[in-house]
């Protein structure tokens, strides 16, 4: 999920714990819990800051070891032991116990995105990515506000906020129901479908889809349970030639690779170089698909410069490609 909704879920959770006597004994200890949990709900995205090195490093490590089970003790502990210095009231284990439930609750909501999380890591490092809920869910934000608002107004938070968690259990169902019947839609129309991917939108009943068959990938929306097919490409094999080689040796190439699951590639001879572009086809926008890698090689097949990230425009690539003069 997205830093807004992780605080809000932290939030939620500190209100929550007010209904354990020991929490609610003093605005010490409540804020020392109120602490726990916000901070236990954002610390697993601590591995963000790797975006400032580049979008390589990102994209490989970006909800892997940080989101790991191993973490679910680690830390729990970490954040335990620093606020227990400074909210002593609030003691140790229930400290270890909020922290614990936030940043559990972090991990597990996050693998509901398309995104996903190595949750399961160290045991594999399968990506597991369910896909019926989007990154940012205006739903799940605004009804953990509403549930925040009516307590802060004075409402008991244990029947305030199960409520708010009976509600989400249902708008979590229903999501994964309709992800499986958009699926099943797909399937019929498509029936040598190898592979479905069916990933949420940041509207309701938009969903985008793509589909991987034997000879074919194919793009498209579905809105409710009508699908629509924009587009058709063949799913041609990468060659095993001296540009591919080359260009596989690039970071950023190989983290494009270990993150997308369906994606198609092109070469193309410029004056310049030869740009070998991968275009990960699970996130169509107007028409165009802005997650790439792009690894730019010169005649003797050298790496002169690469990029994979997000791109809405040829300019702002060729910026990102072009190496600043010094």
């Amino acid at each position: 999920m997205d830093t807004g909704t992780h605080v809000v879920m932290g939030i939620a959770l500190g209100a929550l714990a007010t209904i354990d006597p020991v929490v609610a004994s003093s605005t010490h200890a409540t804020m020392g819990i109120m602490a726990a949990t916000i901070i236990g709900s954002q610390i697993p995205d601590i591995d963000t800051v790797l975006k400032l090195k580049n979008n390589a490093d990102y994209i490989r490590n970006h909800r892997g070891i940080t989101h790991s089970l191993p973490m679910l003790a680690i830390w729990p502990l970490l954040i335990s032991t620093v606020l227990y210095f400074i909210f002593p009231a609030a003691t140790f284990l229930h400290l270890l116990l909020w922290s614990f439930i936030a940043v559990g609750l972090h991990i597990f909501v996050d693998i509901f995105n398309a995104y996903g999380t190595q949750a399961i890591r160290p045991f594999k490092d399968t990506w597991v990515a369910f896909g019926f809920i989007n990154t940012f869910d205006w739903f799940i934000f605004s009804s953990h506000v509403v549930a925040i608002i009516i307590w802060l107004l004075g409402a008991p938070a244990g029947p305030t906020f199960f409520t708010l968690y009976g509600l989400l259990a249902l708008y979590y169902a229903a999501r994964a129901v309709t992800q499986r019947m958009i699926k099943h839609a797909v399937r019929n129309l498509i029936p040598d479908a190898e592979e479905i991917i069916v990933a949420s939108t940041i509207h309701f009943f938009q969903w985008r889809v793509a589909v991987t068959t034997k000879d074919h990938y194919y793009v498209g929306r579905a809105f409710k349970r009508n699908i629509s097919i924009y587009e058709k490409f063949d799913r041609l094999p990468i060659p095993n030639n001296e540009i591919i080689r080359s260009a596989k040796l690039d970071k950023n190439l190989a983290a494009f690779v270990s993150f997308s699951k369906v994606y198609n590639w092109r070469i193309e001879e410029k004056l310049d170089a030869t740009y070998v572009t991968f275009t990960d086809l699970r996130y169509r926008s107007n028409g165009h698909y802005p997650f790439v890698a792009v690894v730019r090689l010169d005649d003797d097949m050298n790496i002169l410069s690469s990029y994979t990230g997000w791109i809405f425009s040829d300019e702002k690539l060729q910026k990102k490609l072009t190496p600043v003069a010094i």
